[in-house]
């Protein structure tokens, strides 16, 4: 109590501030902390007077309405981190090397700029640090750490200062209002009441019972070797490996309609065709109805074939090839909804139709492109004895003509990719110029 005593200081009559918003001397004379937040190229510092001034709107009679002093504030904030990547520019560039890109020379002028602006900010504040109580700090990373504690000529804050404090709650982005959030957690003091409460002894016990979680069931050695099983063969499917697959089977002695453990994990696809099959490889069906032997009658827990999940038409196409290779007799097709069956000659007539017309839906958007390129260019050349907007024909062209030919024919992906790389060429030229300047 005596200590919270001693911090409880009586109001100051606050000076007038001149007419450039400072405050007169007589304003530093008190005691006064320094808090400071620097990171993600966000900086707020901020000195505060421990003595708050009375309101206007405060009475004698009623409580005292205490507001804070600052003394001083400033915010900075500079492009230095990398978008959507995280992390700043040195740090990527210590760990990757340096990239050439112009976000990453912004970046990394910005850094230079940012270390500048604070320590020149904290060499003129530097009669209120020497004189403040504490020093509350929160920098993040050897980068931002650097900036502040150097070391570097006429530095002012120094690491083994025994007045610095880290703020012992979280903080959020480094602004000014922050900073003031954090100032009231400092020095407001709480009182939180907390009652006891009874329990008694039985009903504690039940509930310690009941909050113990229940052992999951030991698996037995033959669950343990399915899921193995089930795990290997799945690989081989989504990978499209047959050989593998196909020797795994038979060195293992498991049948082409092994059953995937656990069921309810796989009741979308409980056996390597109908995992195939919705996969969309072709491939691995023909190898396990031909060479495999699998069933394609049997239906998953959905109550569908794996004919019926198959995703694309040559899937589709190896059930209908194998129906016509195996024969009628050997699977009942129409249970397995498995259409007519079909030869590979006519599989192969199918694919010559349908790679003859993609040809020509490609040649005709191809004559479509050039004939609008065609009229397009015919527009934009003036006829022969005219001038274009006043200037002499065939003059040069403006630059947004240019920058129309260029992204002719492109895709909305190309042309974002274009616009992208002119803006990083005019950054470019930019700093070049600010380089030069300076």
């Amino acid at each position: 109590m005596a200590a919270i005593k001693k911090r409880q200081l009586p109001p100051i009559s606050m000076p007038k501030p001149g007419k450039d918003g400072s405050l007169p001397p007589a304003a530093y004379n008190g005691p006064h902390m320094f808090l400071c937040m620097i990171g993600g190229g966000h900086f707020a510092a901020m000195v505060v007077s421990l003595a708050p001034r009375q309101s206007k709107h405060a009475t004698s009679s009623g409580p005292l309405n205490r507001e804070a002093t600052v003394l001083a504030h400033k915010t900075f904030h500079r492009y230095t981190t990398r978008r959507k990547q995280g992390g700043s520019q040195s740090a990527n560039d210590n760990a990757k090397g340096a990239a050439n890109s112009a976000g990453a020379q912004i970046r990394r002028y910005n850094e230079q700029a940012l270390v500048e602006d604070v320590r020149t900010l904290l060499q003129e504040w530097k009669g209120l640090l020497d004189t403040s109580d504490l020093l509350f700090i929160r920098a993040t990373g050897t980068t931002n750490r650097r900036t502040l504690f150097g070391p570097y000529d006429g530095q002012v804050l120094k690491a083994n200062d025994p007045r610095i404090r880290g703020f012992p709650f979280g903080t959020r982005r480094a602004t000014q209002n922050e900073l003031m959030r954090a100032f009231i957690e400092l020095t407001r003091l709480k009182v939180r009441e907390i009652r006891e409460v009874k329990v008694e002894e039985q009903p504690r016990a039940a509930t310690k019972a009941e909050t113990v979680k229940p052992e999951k069931p030991k698996l037995t050695e033959e669950e343990e070797k399915a899921i193995q099983h089930t795990t290997q063969i799945q690989g081989f499917i989504r990978r499209s490996r047959l050989p593998p697959l196909l020797s795994y089977l038979t060195s293992n002695k498991l049948g082409p309609d092994f059953r995937f453990y656990p069921p309810g994990a796989n009741h979308h696809a409980p056996t390597p065709l109908h995992l195939a099959a919705a996969q969309n490889s072709p491939a691995i069906v023909t190898g396990l109805l031909l060479r495999a032997g699998a069933d394609p009658t049997i239906r998953s827990e959905e109550g569908k074939t794996a004919f019926e999940i198959a995703g694309d038409r040559p899937t589709r196409d190896a059930f209908r090839l194998a129906r016509g290779t195996l024969g009628e007799e050997k699977w009942d097709w129409d249970k397995a909804s498995v259409p007519a069956a079909l030869t590979k000659e006519e599989v192969d007539r199918q694919k010559e139709i349908e790679r003859k017309e993609k040809e020509g839906q490609e040649k005709a958007e191809r004559d479509r492109r050039r004939a609008e390129e065609e009229r397009l260019k015919a527009q934009r050349v003036p006829l022969q004895g005219t001038s274009r907007k006043g200037g002499v024909l065939g003059g040069p062209k403006s630059a947004q003509e240019r920058r129309d030919e260029e992204a002719r024919g492109m895709t909305p992906e190309q042309r974002q990719r274009l616009e992208r790389e002119r803006r990083a060429r005019a950054a470019e030229e930019r700093i070049k110029r600010m380089q030069g300047g300076s």
